[in-house]
C-alpha cells in the first residue's frame, strides 16, 4: 500500500485486519460523485486543466457503470473503495488520476461517502416507513366499526375501536419520520475540504462544492469534521427506536394471532408451518420482526462503544462504523415492505373481537364516571365499582344482568338509566374529547392521515 517511509511489507494477517473493501465497496457511487464534484472544485482552483478533469469526470463514470454491471475487480491489497477507484482511475487515464487526492484526504474523503450514504437511505427508508402507515390506515378504513378491548398490563381495560389501535402505531411512525427528517438535516454538511484534519493549503470553493453536492452548508471546523460520526449514531437510534416500535406492532400482532385472542388471521404468504406439529400456522414474520430489533439496538451500542473513547481526530476504529450502518439500514429497509404488505393481507375476525369487547367489565371506568358526574367523588366512585365488580364476579353475574336495587344497595346515586352504559358503541361516542376513540373522531383521524399519506 503506502510505501514512503516504510520499507518492511506489509503483514498478510494486517492487511485482512485492516481491508474495508469487502463492505465499504457500497459506497462506490456516493465515492465517485463526491470524487467528480472534487475535481471540478481542483478545476476552479488551478490544479487540473480542463482536459485533465473532463478525464478524470470520464473515467470515475465509466468505473461508476462497470461497478455497478458487476465487472469491476475490487482488490483487498488496495484496502478500501477509495483506493481502489483512485488506482482504477490512474491506470486508465494516466498521471491525470493522481491529481485527484489533492487537498483531501480519506478522511474527508470518507466522511463525505458516509453522509452522502446517510442521506440517501433517510430517504428511502422515510419513503418505506410512510407506505407503512398508509397500510395501517388503509387496514383502519375497511374495519371502521370494528371494537376490541384495550389493554394495560396486558389485562382488559376499555374498549376501543381496531382502528383506533392501529392509528396508535401510525403516530409512532410518524413521530419516527420526523426523526429521521431531523437526522438528515443535521448529518448535511459537508466536511470535504478539511483534509487529514487541519484543511489544506491549497484552497478549493468549499462552498461551491456543497451547492454541487446538495448540502445545506460546510463544516465549520475541521477537526470535528472528520473525527465526527454523531450523525450515524443518531440514525441508529432512529432506527433503533423505529425497531422497537415495529416490534411492539409485531407483538400485538403474535398475540392477536393466537388461538386465545383469535383477533386477526395471517395470510399464508407471511407465516410458515411446524416441521412436526402440522396444525400450526406461525406468525414468523412478526416474531423475525421483534428478533431483528435486538440487532438495530445493537448496532447503536456497538457504534457508541467505538466512539466513546476515541481522541480527536481520525482514528482507524471508526472503519468499524460501517458495518452496523449497513446492518441497520438493510434490515429496515426489509422489515418496512414486508410488514406493511402482511398488516395489508391480514384478516380481521370481528366475530372475536366483538365477543371480546363485549366484556361488560371493560366499562367499569364508564360506571365510576357516571357518578362522579352526579357529583360522586372519584376516589369514592372508585372504590363503589371495585366493590360492585367484586360482588359481579362472585354472583358470575355480568353489570347488565345485576338489578337495579343490587346497583343502588352499593351506591344510592344509581337510577334506572346506569343500564344505558352497557353499550358499547355509547361507551365510545362519549369518549368525544380530541384523541379519544369515538367513532366520528376516529373517522376524522383516519380521513386526516388519508390525506397526509395521499391515499386515494
Amino acid at each position: 500500500m503506502w510505501k514512503g517511509r516504510f520499507e518492511g511489507e506489509t503483514s498478510d494477517l494486517v492487511r485482512r485486519l485492516g481491508e474495508s473493501i469487502s463492505f465499504d465497496w457500497r459506497l462506490y457511487a456516493h465515492d465517485i460523485r463526491g470524487s467528480i464534484a472534487h475535481s471540478r472544485a481542483l478545476l476552479r482552483a488551478g490544479i487540473l486543466s480542463i482536459g485533465e478533469q473532463a478525464a478524470i469526470e470520464a473515467g470515475l463514470l465509466e468505473i461508476r457503470d462497470e461497478i455497478a454491471r458487476g465487472g469491476f475487480a475490487f482488490s483487498s491489497d488496495l484496502e478500501d473503495i477509495h483506493m481502489n477507484i483512485e488506482a482504477s482511475l490512474t491506470a486508465r487515464i494516466g498521471a491525470a488520476g493522481a491529481k485527484l487526492h489533492t487537498a483531501r484526504s480519506r478522511n474527508d474523503q470518507v466522511a463525505l461517502d458516509v453522509r452522502l450514504f446517510c442521506r440517501e437511505e433517510t430517504e428511502a427508508i422515510e419513503g418505506a416507513l410512510r407506505a407503512l402507515q398508509g397500510a395501517l390506515v388503509e387496514v383502519g378504513a375497511r374495519h371502521p366499526d370494528t371494537v376490541l378491548p384495550g389493554y394495560t398490563h396486558l389485562q382488559r381495560g376499555q374498549p376501543v375501536l381496531f382502528a383506533h389501535h392501529l392509528l396508535a402505531y401510525v403516530e409512532m411512525l410518524d413521530r419516527d419520520a420526523g426523526r429521521l427528517g431531523d437526522c438528515r438535516r443535521r448529518l448535511n454538511v459537508l466536511p470535504l475540504g478539511s483534509g487529514a484534519l487541519a484543511g489544506s493549503t491549497i484552497v478549493v470553493d468549499r462552498e461551491a462544492v456543497a451547492e454541487e453536492l446538495g448540502f445545506d452548508s460546510v463544516s465549520r471546523n475541521s477537526m470535528d469534521a472528520v473525527s465526527d460520526r454523531d450523525f450515524v449514531a443518531e440514525l441508529l437510534f432512529v432506527l433503533g427506536l423505529l425497531g422497537v416500535h415495529l416490534s411492539r406492532m409485531a407483538e400485538d400482532l403474535i398475540l392477536w394471532t393466537t388461538v386465545e385472542f383469535g383477533f386477526v388471521t395471517l395470510s399464508d404468504a407471511h407465516t410458515t408451518g411446524s416441521s412436526l406439529m402440522p396444525q400450526k400456522k406461525n406468525p414468523d414474520v412478526a416474531e423475525l420482526t421483534r428478533g431483528k430489533t435486538g440487532r438495530l439496538l445493537g448496532n447503536l451500542v456497538s457504534l457508541l462503544t467505538i466512539l466513546k473513547g476515541l481522541p480527536l481526530t481520525y482514528n482507524r476504529d471508526l472503519q468499524e462504523d460501517k458495518e452496523p450502518l449497513f446492518d441497520s439500514v438493510d434490515t429496515i429497509k426489509l422489515l418496512l415492505p414486508v410488514i406493511a404488505e402482511m398488516v395489508g393481507a391480514m384478516r380481521v375476525n370481528e366475530d372475536r373481537t366483538r365477543a371480546a369487547a363485549a366484556d361488560p367489565f371493560l366499562l367499569a371506568t364508564d360506571i365510576a364516571d357516571y357518578l362522579v358526574v352526579r357529583h360522586v367523588p372519584f376516589r369514592q366512585a372508585h372504590e363503589v365499582v371495585g366493590k360492585l365488580t367484586a360482588f359481579s364476579l362472585r354472583e358470575g353475574r355480568g353489570f347488565p344482568d345485576l338489578t337495579l336495587e343490587e346497583f343502588r344497595s352499593f351506591s344510592e346515586v344509581f337510577a334506572a338509566d346506569v343500564f344505558g352504559l352497557f353499550d358499547v358503541r355509547n361507551a365510545l361516542e362519549a369518549r368525544r374529547a380530541t384523541g379519544a376513540p369515538s367513532p366520528d373522531g376516529v373517522a376524522a383521524e383516519l380521513a386526516r392521515w388519508k390525506t397526509r399519506l395521499a391515499i386515494a
